[in-house]
């Protein structure tokens, strides 16, 4: 599999797509990749016309074509023809139940096993999970299932704050985890904080990002680890 799941779309203060720009074209120079096709379902408030131009305005600096599955009439086959697959951020609940009622979420796979780039930010990172039981957004729209597309057998949480605000009484987001964790023990969490990023080709897996990431397991204490550590265990399925 040839996968990049990216944290966020946008760090505070920069263009939309700047941080991870470089490395989205770098992972889709090495396959020679010329276009993608896009999946816009997680945008909720603006249109899935809006969301495709504001993608493509960035893809044009790589000089990568930007199709998107909603303009298909088949979108099944658009995923079949697709030379890589292009997944969002937005609300995950949202995007979830359309790749559903699309039939989208077992060619996706099948593709991406057989070799076909993925890239995902955001809710598109939560998809390539067995679940999206990990992600931030409101269930907005009820889905068929929480289960996405398993390409990894670990959950990511995207965004990933240490912060508790001042004055704020409310839960963690490392309570949250914790609960998961506890009532899905076999499963492992990825807190990834914004900035970074994971790789996986070849059945390997790499953090790419300045800052740590946090890994949650049930009966640990959260760990921390750099871009340069061995982080294989994460995709050992059980």
């Amino acid at each position: 599999m040839k996968l990049l799941l990216i944290s966020n779309s946008t760090n505070a203060g920069e263009a939309y797509l700047e941080y991870p720009k470089t490395e989205i074209g770098r992972f889709l120079n090495a396959s020679a990749v010329e276009r993608v096709l896009f999946i816009p379902y997680a945008a909720v408030t603006f249109s899935f016309d809006a969301y495709l131009k504001k993608v493509q305005s960035r893809f044009n600096e790589l000089g990568i074509v930007v199709e998107s599955v909603h303009l298909s009439s088949n979108p099944v086959q658009a995923v079949l023809e697709a030379e890589a697959i292009v997944v969002g951020g937005g609300n995950t609940f949202h995007l979830v139940r359309k790749m559903q009622e699309e039939g989208l979420m077992a060619p996706i796979r099948d593709r991406v096993l057989s070799g076909t780039p993925y890239i995902g930010w955001s809710a598109g990172a939560n998809v390539a999970c067995p679940t999206l039981c990990t992600t931030n957004d409101m269930p907005i729209v009820q889905p068929l299932s929480f289960e996405t597309l398993s390409l990894v057998p670990f959950q990511i949480n995207p965004h990933y704050l240490d912060a508790h605000p001042d004055g704020h009484a409310g839960e963690t987001r490392e309570q949250r985890i914790e609960e998961f964790i506890t009532a899905n023990p076999a499963v492992t969490v990825t807190g990834l904080r914004e900035g970074c990023m994971l790789e996986i080709q070849d059945g390997k897996i790499q953090l790419i990002g300045s800052r740590s990431m946090r890994i949650f397991r049930y009966g640990q204490a959260p760990q921390e680890f750099q871009a340069k550590d061995d982080l294989s265990f994460l995709l050992h399925r059980l």
